[in-house]
């Protein structure tokens, strides 16, 4: 089946009001594409999004996406969302807020586009000297010297192509000698350890709050044919969950990972130096740029010495050992 994808320009804040216009006009099958401000909103302050806002993401126009079917019944809708839209345009002196330009714009898409062209933009990406992240419909030539992490990115937080997971991943090979023992807090797609497990470690324990992530990290790990017996996934809140954080904390690890956000790895600040012995890395990433002072202040408040920053366009990550 054929459908029209309208979108209708607007912003962060008039999202809902564009969405309740469509639906005065039975139009419900809709998405609304975040803004910049939005998704850093977003990954500031809520603590179960991890590493989902893509570069794409971050400099997005905010706008309203409707779907609708290509069927008689139908003909003469686009046409109708474009004066209601115009109407609404009218009103904005009224309702006291910016709504954008309410620009509507349209094109015919396939059903099947949505499920499989955005295959076409996910290729094997290299990342540092060790490591190929590949899809898993994607034949590979032998790389030689990479572990070949294969992933479904139709199903996973995380695909290593996001500078805070590409940037955690190269400090990572940079302190992964072989036989580690290795801690993924927020594990998401499970990318992170999955990749330190083929990279040489000798075990790893990941831990999400969100129970489908766990689920996801656990299959990755399977995918990749690594032995379960090596790769411990929690489902939990580290923070707040005291027999996650005593399982958890039973051991030292010599790589601890948190692939987060700025607010998260703060409040996880106190905790990290009991997951470490002497000799050991934490390294965090996902920090907005103007959040960087305050993870470095907190980490140094509790006893760890930041030895290594790196940044990624608005993101940075950073390895840290104990003082």
């Amino acid at each position: 089946m054929k459908w029209l994808e309208i979108t209708v320009d607007t912003t962060d804040e008039g999202a809902d009001i564009v969405s309740a216009r469509l639906s005065m006009l039975g139009v419900n099958e809709v998405s609304i594409v975040q803004g910049h401000e939005e998704v850093e909103r977003i990954m500031q302050s809520a603590v179960k999004f991890w590493d989902y806002a893509d570069d794409a993401a971050v400099n997005m126009q905010p706008a309203v996406k409707a779907y609708i079917a290509m069927l008689p019944e139908n003909e003469g809708m686009a046409e109708r969302i474009e004066q209601s839209m115009n109407e609404l345009r009218e009103m904005q002196p009224e309702l006291g807020m910016d709504l954008g330009t309410l620009k509507v714009t349209s094109r015919e898409v396939d059903e099947e586009d949505w499920a499989n062209n955005w295959k076409a933009y996910f290729k094997p990406i290299k990342i540092g000297d060790k490591l190929l992240v590949c899809p898993t419909w994607e034949e590979t030539e032998d790389e030689g010297a990479r572990a070949v992490l294969r992933i479904d990115p139709g199903m996973a937080f995380g695909t290593g192509a996001h500078h805070t997971t590409r940037m955690c991943l190269e400090l990572m090979e940079k302190h992964l000698k072989g036989g580690e023992l290795i801690a993924d807090i927020g594990c998401g797609s499970g990318i992170l350890s999955a990749s330190a497990l083929l990279m040489g470690a000798k075990e790893a324990v990941a831990l999400d709050i969100d129970p489908v992530a766990a689920k996801i990290a656990a299959e990755t790990a399977e995918l990749n044919g690594i032995d379960l017996t090596r790769y411990t996934v929690y489902t939990g809140d580290i923070l707040s969950d005291k027999q996650i954080r005593t399982a958890v904390l039973r051991r030292t690890y010599d790589i601890v990972l948190a692939n987060i956000v700025a607010n998260v790895i703060i409040a996880l600040a106190p905790m990290v130096p009991y997951m470490m012995h002497e000799g050991s890395h934490f390294i965090a990433s996902g920090i907005i740029d103007d959040r960087l002072d305050e993870v470095v202040a907190a980490l140094e408040a509790n006893g760890l010495k930041v030895n290594e920053i790196r940044e990624g366009e608005d993101w940075r990550a950073l390895e840290a050992t104990k003082a």
